[in-house]
């Protein structure tokens, strides 16, 4: 079956969410066939320790249209994502967690976003959620440094529930926790039209969530490593260069200072004695480090094989 004969695929990882999966299936199954979709639903199962295998295998057994991978253990959100995207062939990729907070009603909209109004990507916006404060707040200041960041004003970014054209997925490469950033790593791979829908936040009916607030440190940290690999992933010596220069200039600067003063007599302390002296010491050492780790991480981007590995969309 080839990509074009394929409306929509959907990729939903889950982790022991058997008690909910043949419910969500049967919901995905009822909204294809009232929008006449040729689809796919595609379940990866990060390592679960219930039965939620099982329970694929049963619906693959009832749906062709029924496909799975399962983790020999849990690697997180990010691997399953990707194991979807390289397997989805669909035109437009939907994902959607597995926990019925996302709701299939929104596919059809989702699907008219991506197919008639050329959107790259759209990211669902669960403007009123069904969440604790403690889950609330940090994703509120978390989506906020985002933006901040990023330049890209969405105010959902961890949302489950996205839509993509087929082309994004197969260039955005996942790791570690990169599922929240999908969006950025997008935009720099040339995906600029993003936009957000609206959609339906519902209150989790099996099982309990599975992150935890240490998910909002790591987050935190995610978005200063995405950060810095989107701009300067080619160009490193822009980011250590520029702050090794401006701490070695400010460390000259307050070397020169005390001297002069020194010198017209404006001080008669010891420079040695005066504590500016150490910090100028320490900002010269500091500055030629970072000049030094931007020169190195140089030598390394122009040795890899990936330093012009560019993506073409078309060539004749």
């Amino acid at each position: 079956m080839s990509v074009k004969e394929l409306d929509i695929s959907v990729v939903i990882p889950l982790l022991n969410e058997a008690e909910s999966l043949p419910e969500l299936h049967a919901w995905l199954v009822r909204i294809m066939q009232q929008n006449a979709y040729t689809y796919e639903i595609i379940f990866v199962d990060d390592g679960s320790t219930d039965n939620s295998w099982e329970v694929i295998k049963a619906l693959k057994a009832e749906n062709p249209a029924v496909r799975g991978a399962s983790f020999l253990r849990n690697y997180g959100k990010s691997a399953a994502l990707a194991i979807g995207f390289e397997r989805a062939r669909g035109r437009v990729v939907i994902t959607m967690d597995a926990d019925l907070q996302d709701s299939p009603d929104e596919i059809p909209e989702l699907y008219q976003l991506i197919v008639v109004e050329n959107y790259d990507l759209i990211s669902g916006w669960k403007k009123k959620r069904y969440d604790p404060l403690s889950k609330t707040i940090p994703t509120r200041l978390f989506n906020s440094a985002t933006r901040l960041l990023t330049g890209i004003k969405l105010h959902d970014f961890n949302c489950g529930l996205k839509a993509y054209k087929h082309k994004v997925v197969k260039n955005v490469e996942l790791y570690g926790e990169m599922h929240r950033y999908i969006p950025v790593l997008a935009k720099w791979s040339g995906f600029k039209k993003i936009g957000e829908k609206v959609v339906q936040h519902r209150a989790r009916q099996y099982g309990v969530t599975k992150f935890g607030l240490e998910r909002f440190v790591n987050g935190f940290l995610d978005l200063l490593s995405v950060t810095f690999i989107t701009r300067f992933r080619k160009k490193p010596m822009h980011f250590f260069g520029l702050l090794g220069t401006l701490s070695f200039l400010a460390g000259f600067g307050i070397t020169l200072w005390l001297g002069l003063e020194k010198h017209f007599g404006l001080n008669t302390r010891e420079v040695v004695e005066q504590p500016l002296f150490y910090l100028s010491i320490a900002a010269l050492i500091i500055g030629t480090q970072l000049f030094l780790a931007g020169f190195l991480a140089e030598m390394v981007v122009i040795h890899t094989n990936r330093r012009n590995e560019y993506k073409i969309e078309e060539q004749i």
